[in-house]
């Protein structure tokens, strides 16, 4: 077979034969025989790992390698005990990460089927043989222009296929174009390049680079703007994109949410660095056991990893994600969850989010402002035969059926030509034969840009020029309707001779204005509680839209959204970088904007340190949606809006909006609490082990005892994913604060040290360890135990704990099991195993003093943090 190169070179009769196929398409029958054989059409990294794959990944991270590593090593050195304490680490983690993963892997899959992306092909038959699979989560439906064009999964694509593509389509494989109209692709995620690149059905004999030939479209980009049928000559994997998958996903840079736990893991790793080799040498030198040092150092080493910190993580993200798909929002990502807790701006797009998208045409005026067929005849001519994306005034214009009745539109109309959409123009025309006799241009678009190509305007059959009174009157009549609420297009018309086939940009001179077309678009129902609801919890809404300033302002109004300052697309376009960053502080309005604005003003509070939200679902927002640090799209956009999305909400309400913000500050929180109490009792475990080895004969605690200890807390610390999340800490954004944590260690850690070190005395002085290592042990196994897995009580709320706010039941009943189980332990057949031995009876209370005392001394010390650092 011919590869990319080749196809593009070679004319369209050689490639049908090539490909086996025909300018009508393929057979129903053809097609599905090369789905079997070739395989769907989709890129390895769009499929869902196995699930033994993802049991590997997750039994193969750096965490776990470094435990195998240590439990190796004990297993050589004789450690039977230590080496199985932990590998039952190891799986523990392995298991429970897992677990979580593949459900909410499971719930965000049957979602996605609701929401998969199709493609307009063109078959000879209108019966269609694709997997059963495929056809339960798709109804295929007759496309609108004809019984042998129909929308498709893109999965179904196979070599040969006819496809037909449009303004907001995904290129849905690699294509080489038979026809096009001004087609523009954007192909940057494939080249880098910026701007969009024109392609043409025309041969191309270049000898550069495949992605530089013009006859090409590739898997990966979209339509900016034109129309073009192309034939599919590649599809999944075989395609230029899937062959660079990998690549591609490799260069995805990190959210700050995983930098931020990569630096809190570099953190834990570099105190280990210097204390761990620190612990060794104290006891090598102080006890003469070098083996026995380097086996207690290893436990320590574990005892400090952060082995559970990729669980605990995994688990609050996949609990977070399994709670919205129940609201039917699907999760791409799944840090994309705390980063909707982080969010503190949301851009969103008016039109479809704010508003309900079902636009309705209420009126077509003249422009004296009297009521006027000729209007809606003529608009309904341009959205009857435009071939691009067919859009909700399109949609609002076809609904009027009468129209094409009256008109006789399949018999005395014929379309020659059209002159597609572009967000620059913001105005589309179609040409069409009338009658057999003239050709005639019928143009519809935004009032302003329609203006600036009109000559004439024409009342009741009779033209005027379009001179400055009309210019004032027809802004006057254009203002009076957006004031009403009504989006305006404007509809003009010009006659030409027949004989051309071919028209342009250039033809869109000269027009007469027939008057406007007004359309209402009422706001969604949830939008006003929505928006309320994100203000009162510290996100600020921006509008950015494509329309003009009286609509949105009318708009903002029906969703009660205070206005603090209006900028428009040309005003930005005079901005400076940094004149841009303080207008999106000053105002949250912004009209009349292009695609490549909307990214900018993303970029402008990127640079003032927000982190940003966009709502969006047109194909101007692609770009916008991929810039922001969390795209959110709708059920009903467009493919490439759905495709750049982190989010994707499946129910009209905007009510989700809320929930999934609140959802992700409590998956945060969840994860600052275990990252707080980690990161406090590792350091001041480490203060009280260099301490210890430094003046006891013996060693502080045996090896096996580190790890079990270990294994108990962390086992205690898997259920706080449900824990509940104060009010208060939920009230506005929370982001990554690294110094924070720090600042947290310094402070509680060496608390935590000092009640080991009081646990030393209470042992040495009244119950004569110093000269018993094994009731040392056990005294001081049962205090750390204990110490460290109630002070989660301690540290997960800002409030009083026990009395204005309580952990989750699951979180109670971990704790509270560790702990019984930790104080049964020295007193079962097990204990000699572990090297423990029953505790006297006044030691109960000495423990419980002690370890009171640290939860009631932690208390005081956490208030004042939070009046001096705040809740972050």
């Amino acid at each position: 077979m011919l590869d990319l190169a080749g196809i593009a070179r070679s004319d369209l009769a050689f490639v049908y034969r090539v490909l086996a196929s025909s300018p009508s398409g393929l057979l129903d029958h053809e097609a599905d025989e090369r789905l079997e054989r070739l395989g769907p059409n989709a890129v390895a990294l769009e499929h869902r790992p196995h699930w033994a794959k993802q049991l590997t990944q997750h039994l193969l991270s750096a965490v776990n390698l470094l435990l195998l590593a240590i439990a190796g090593i004990s297993l050589v050195m004789g450690d039977i005990t230590s080496a199985i304490m932990v590998s039952l680490m190891v799986v523990m983690s392995t298991l429970l990460s897992f677990v979580q993963e593949y459900r909410s892997g499971n719930a965000a899959e049957q979602l996605r089927h609701m929401v998969r992306a199709t493609a307009t092909v063109q078959r000879q038959d209108k019966r269609m043989g694709v997997p059963p699979e495929v056809v339960e989560a798709f109804e295929i439906r007759l496309h609108p222009q004809g019984p042998e064009i129909r929308d498709i999964p893109i999965e179904a694509l196979v070599p040969g296929d006819i496809v037909h593509l449009s303004a907001g389509d995904m290129v849905p494989a690699d294509l080489r174009i038979i026809q096009s109209k001004d087609l523009f692709v954007n192909q940057s995620a494939l080249t880098g390049e910026s701007l969009p690149v024109e392609k043409h059905a025309t041969l191309d004999n270049d000898s550069g680079s495949v992605m530089e030939l013009c006859n090409l479209c590739f898997m990966g980009s979209d339509v900016v703007s034109g129309t073009a049928i192309a034939i599919v000559a590649r599809t999944g994997t075989a395609t230029h994109f899937g062959s660079l998958a990998h690549e591609i996903s490799a260069q995805r840079a990190g959210t700050s949410f995983e930098k931020g736990a990569e630096r809190f893991a570099m953190l834990l790793l570099r105190f280990m660095l210097i204390m761990v080799p620190l612990v060794f040498l104290i006891n090598g030198l102080t006890k003469g056991d070098w083996l026995e040092a380097f086996l207690f150092a290893v436990a320590v080493a574990v005892g400090m990893a952060p082995e559970m910190l990729p669980m605990i993580v995994t688990i609050n993200l996949s609990k977070g994600a399994i709670s919205l798909s129940r609201k039917k929002v699907i999760v791409k990502r799944l840090n994309a969850i705390q980063n909707f807790g982080a969010m503190d701006v949301l851009c969103t797009d008016k039109t479809g989010t704010l508003t309900q998208g079902r636009v309705v045409l209420e009126q077509h005026v003249g422009p004296d402002g009297a009521d006027c067929l000729k209007v809606l005849q003529h608009a309904y001519l341009n959205s009857y035969h435009q071939t691009g994306l067919k859009n909700m005034v399109d949609l609002a214009i076809l609904h009027h059926a009468e129209v094409h009745t009256g008109l006789e539109v399949e018999k005395r109309f014929r379309k020659v030509d059209e002159v597609p959409f572009d967000f620059h123009r913001r105005r589309m025309s179609v040409v069409v034969e009338q009658d057999g006799q003239h050709h005639l241009l019928v143009c519809k678009g935004a009032v302003e840009e329609m203006l600036s190509v009109c000559a004439k305007v024409e009342v009741n059959g009779v033209e005027f020029p379009l001179d400055e009174v009309w210019q004032q009157q027809l802004k006057a009549l254009k203002d009076d309707l957006n004031a009403d609420g009504f989006m305006v297009i404007a509809v003009a018309c010009r006659q030409f001779p027949s004989g051309r086939n071919v028209y342009s940009v250039n033809d869109e001179q000269g027009l007469t204005l027939l008057g406007y077309t007004a359309f209402f678009d009422p706001p969604r129902e949830s939008a006003a509680q929505a928006l309320a609801a994100l203000n009162q919890h510290g996100v600020a809404v921006k509008i950015l839209t494509g329309d003009n300033e009286t609509v949105t302002r009318m708009t903002c109004s029906q969703v009660g959204l205070p206005i603090t300052g209006i900028v428009s697309g040309q005003e930005i376009a005079a901005m400076s970088d940094e004149v841009l960053r303080q207008a999106v502080e000053t105002s949250n309005i912004f009209v009349k904007l292009a695609p490549e604005q909307k990214s900018r003003i993303i970029a402008a509070l990127h640079a003032n340190n927000h982190v940003v939200g966009f709502l969006g679902d047109g194909i101007n927002d692609g770009a916008a949606l991929k810039a922001a640090d969390i795209g959110i799209s709708v059920d009903s956009a467009v493919d490439i809006a759905k495709e750049s999305a982190d989010i994707i909400l499946l129910e009209k309400s905007l009510m989700v909006l809320e929930q999934g913000v609140m959802e992700g500050r409590r998956v945060f929180g969840n994860i600052i609490k275990y990252l707080r109490m980690s990161a406090s009792s590792n350091f001041g475990n480490m203060l009280s082990v260099v301490g210890a080895s430094a003046f006891l004969p013996f060693l502080p605690m045996a090896p096996v005892q580190i790890l079990l200890n270990n294994l108990f807390y962390d086992f205690s610390q898997t259920t706080i994913a449900t824990d509940q999340v104060d009010e208060e800490y939920l009230s506005r954004p929370r982001q990554w604060e690294i110094g924070n944590i720090r600042r947290f260690m310094l402070i509680f850690g060496p608390i935590s040290s000092l009640f080991d070190y009081a646990t030393y005395f209470t042992l040495i002085y009244f119950f004569d360890a110093w000269h018993n290592a094994t009731l040392f042990h056990t005294g001081w196994f049962l205090e750390s135990l204990l110490s460290q897995t109630l002070i989660v009580h301690i540290i997960r709320t800002g409030r009083i704990p026990f009395i204005e706010s309580r952990a989750s039941l699951p979180l109670q009943i971990t704790s509270i099991g560790i702990c019984l189980l930790g104080l049964w332990l020295p007193l079962s057949s097990f204990a000699q195993h572990f090297g423990f031995s029953p505790m006297p009876p006044e030691y109960s209370l000495a423990l419980a003093a002690i370890v009171g005392g640290y939860l009631i001394f932690t208390q005081l010390v956490k208030a004042w943090f939070i009046r001096r650092y705040g809740l972050d």
